[in-house]
């Protein structure tokens, strides 16, 4: 009873004029009642996509297939097939059992309806009430996430609203009919730090309060050290790691991660750190025509030739329950363990190391 979603070899695959693009491939991964799992990754890697397919909304086939399994556990303790459900029975899950922040809130939110309606509307739809009450509900959550004069917001339009307090309107609809799961795409990304800091420690309260699982998408590694309990790192519309944040964060097996890492302004090392911010070179592959063994391979420091170009890695297990894909992750965490730096060997026409 403790999971609320389990997710089993999820594949998107998108029919595109230039052929059949694999959006995401082979995503496994289970969401515990309380637990904050953030997703990771450049953009391209599969974030939003899979996040799309747990709501189902993707487009219907053959414009999009999407194969695997999604079990969500609703409110009454059953146990949900999503992508089985009919569309009326997936109406009366999306927002009371499985409920999502999306990343662009004025292509969200309907531009001909007020805030208050649309808040009111989902309200209504999941949890009967009158209207007065609901309107009251809806001002008690704008309140909540911080808008001021949550009354006279109600009657506002989209674009009578700025993109911060667009986001937060998002946020109040997400969490007015308290979901079991949240789906937070970049929740904070067009707020100041000190409206990010209220959301995030909102969620944090509510998640205490109601047992609420979040999956929390974002590009903010700060962020993620301090709301998440695991990391799923993506790339190329895999899983590539996922492990607990503080062993992600202490010892990073995959060098995707390893980049991601350091390529994040550090305050210990300010006025410290000679030359500019490292950077991962090149760009997430076109998932149309994937790179031949691994898909980081041609970015890689620690490529392989005729190893990481030639066998897709599976993503394996380590002795501390972790999950990595990537053919040298045991060469790693004994040089790790040793405190060795491992030997880069540069991917294909990589610059020469400094």
């Amino acid at each position: 009873m403790d999971t609320l979603l389990e997710v089993e070899n999820l594949a998107i695959r998108f029919r595109t004029a230039q052929g059949e693009a694999a959006a995401v491939s082979d995503v496994s991964f289970s969401l515990k009642r309380g637990e904050t799992l953030a997703v990771v990754g450049e953009s391209g890697s599969g974030k939003s996509v899979t996040s799309l397919a747990l709501m189902r909304l993707l487009p219907k086939p053959p414009r999009c297939h999407v194969s695997g399994r999604i079990r969500l556990r609703g409110k009454d303790g059953a146990l949900l097939d999503v992508l089985d459900l009919p569309e009326e029975a997936m109406r009366t899950v999306r927002g009371n059992n499985l409920a999502m922040v999306f990343q662009e809130p004025m292509t969200s939110l309907n531009p001909v309806r007020t805030i208050g309606a649309q808040i009111t509307e989902t309200i209504r739809l999941h949890r009967p009430m009158p209207p007065r009450a609901a309107e009251e509900e809806a001002a008690r959550l704008l309140d909540l996430v911080g808008i001021p004069s949550p009354r006279q917001r109600l009657s506002a339009y989209p674009h009578q609203l700025s993109g911060g307090m667009r986001q937060r309107a998002m946020i109040a609809m997400a969490l007015s009919c308290e979901p079991s799961v949240l789906i937070a795409d970049e929740p904070t990304t067009a707020l100041d730090v000190t409206i990010q800091a209220q959301i995030l420690d909102l969620l944090r309260n509510l998640q205490q309060r109601t047992g609420m699982a979040v999956i929390f998408i974002t590009h903010n590694l700060g962020v993620v050290a301090e709301i998440a309990d695991r990391v799923m790192v993506m790339y190329s519309g895999r899983v590539v790691e996922q492990a607990d944040v503080v062993p992600l964060f202490r010892t990073p097996l995959m060098p995707y991660t390893q980049g991601l890492l350091r390529s994040v302004p550090r305050l210990d090392l300010a006025g410290r750190r000679a030359g500019p911010l490292p950077a991962i070179r090149g760009n997430v592959p076109d998932p149309r025509r994937p790179p031949a063994g691994c898909a980081f391979h041609p970015r890689c420091d620690f490529f392989q030739p005729s190893r990481c170009d030639a066998t897709p890695p599976t993503l394996d297990k380590t002795p501390d329950g972790r999950e990595v894909r990537c053919l040298r992750w045991q060469d790693s965490l004994l040089m790790a363990g040793s405190g060795e730096a491992l030997p880069p060997q540069r991917g294909p026409g990589a610059e020469p190391l400094a």
